[in-house]
């Protein structure tokens, strides 16, 4: 996770302490409709406890934050994130709103906007702080199951209807040893009968010890045809500080070895073949790669080397902008499956209209994407990172069923 500067910090607090005193304003438009004065009173209470106290947390938090013990820090740092977009967001929407309606309240009468105004304003901050609670506490772990198909024209016919689940970004950290969240998504993955299982990375946040039981839950995962992974960039160690490179190294070779114990193959700029019937697929799987300030591992030439021969090719990479830059136009990768952005936890779906901030980062953010024969699905990620919640953006597994076309 990254680490933001005590200056960084300080400026989020007094951005958390300037939309709180203009709230406290709108608020007070609100609570002196209020007949009680001590009712009125401990409303003012409350609000500026809980915002001295959060800014408190924050700041003491940043200063203490290398002497937390690592299994408390991830803990502590989503609880004061949730905290404190549950708080800002609405907060700044109820600002903004009661702001426009008392610039404007030449709409409403003298009386109705004594009424009126503070009552649509409180709806529209109430509104989206219960939209975040719904999604720190049902969302977050609501596992949706969604269904593609794509036809090539070029698949081996002994791979007609072949089924794919893709997963990824799994966070174990994030899930602090809450096993049976995860037996869920796998019970509902071994239901769809997968021929091949698919993870693209993101398997910790940081740490190996974050591993600690959880290979009797991916062992229960079953595909007839294999279980593949590639890694993803945090499953490098490189957001976290180390006593030595040969202790970062320790922690990187474990998190690899748990692949092996839980009978996934792990393609670090490798590629294996599967044979059906005297016809061949080529898994292809390289290691992160991705636009800086992402490091880039991976080695696409070297994966593919061994299986230049082989027509149908899919390839493992954990960043979406791996297809862009060095796989469409320049090889004849049929399929890529990638993850890491997880929707950024967070987007607006009407029907088939999708729309989330993080589409100004990554141009390929989620679902399928196409360029002439060459497609890439970029799955929304299993798990969840910094903020616990998922806002309009649940937390998926998928399943890839392979036509000819």
């Amino acid at each position: 996770m990254r680490s933001y500067s005590l200056f960084t910090i300080l400026l989020l607090c007094l951005a958390i302490l300037l939309i709180d005193i203009f709230a406290f304003y709108g608020l007070q438009s609100i609570t002196k409709l209020i007949t009680s004065v001590f009712l009125r009173h401990a409303i003012h209470i409350i609000f500026w406890v809980f915002t001295i106290g959060l800014i408190i947390s924050i700041i003491i938090l940043k200063v203490r934050l290398n002497a937390i013990d690592p299994r408390r820090k991830q803990l502590l740092i989503s609880s004061l994130y949730g905290l404190t977009i549950s708080s800002f967001i609405p907060k700044i929407i109820f600002v903004i709103v009661i702001s426009i309606l008392f610039f404007t309240n030449f709409v409403f009468s003298e009386k109705e906007s004594l009424l009126i105004i503070p009552l649509i304003a409180l709806f529209s901050g109430f509104l989206p702080f219960f939209v975040i609670v719904y999604g720190i506490f049902k969302s977050l772990y609501n596992f949706k199951i969604y269904h593609v198909e794509i036809k090539f024209n070029h698949l081996p016919k002994a791979f007609e209807n072949l089924r794919i689940v893709h997963i990824s970004d799994a966070h174990l950290g994030s899930f602090n040893h809450r096993f049976h969240i995860l037996n869920r998504a796998v019970s509902k993955i071994n239901h769809l009968k997968p021929d091949l299982i698919f993870f693209t990375g993101d398997l910790v946040n940081n740490y190996a010890w974050e591993l600690r039981g959880w290979s009797r839950v991916f062992r229960k995962l079953s595909a007839t045809l294999g279980k593949y992974a590639v890694l993803g960039n945090h499953d490098y160690g490189d957001y976290s500080t180390w006593h030595s490179e040969k202790e970062k190294q320790e922690n990187f070779n474990a998190i690899k070895a748990f692949f092996n114990d839980i009978d996934f193959k792990l393609l670090l700029n490798q590629s294996d073949i599967i044979e059906e019937n005297n016809d061949k697929i080529a898994i292809v799987g390289v290691e992160n790669w991705g636009n800086p300030p992402f490091k880039q591992y991976g080695d696409l030439q070297k994966a593919i080397k061994n299986v230049d021969a082989i027509p149908f090719k899919i390839l493992l990479s954990h960043d979406p902008s791996h297809w862009t830059e060095e796989v469409i136009e320049k090889t004849n990768i049929a399929l890529t499956l990638s993850g890491h952005t997880h929707g950024m936890q967070a987007a607006f779906k009407y029907k088939n209209l999708q729309w989330s901030p993080i589409k100004y980062k990554y141009k390929h953010w989620a679902g399928l994407y196409n360029e002439k024969d060459q497609y890439l699905h970029v799955n929304r990620g299993l798990g969840w990172l910094g903020f616990p919640g998922r806002l309009g953006m649940r937390p998926e597994i998928t399943l890839i069923e392979l036509k000819t076309d």
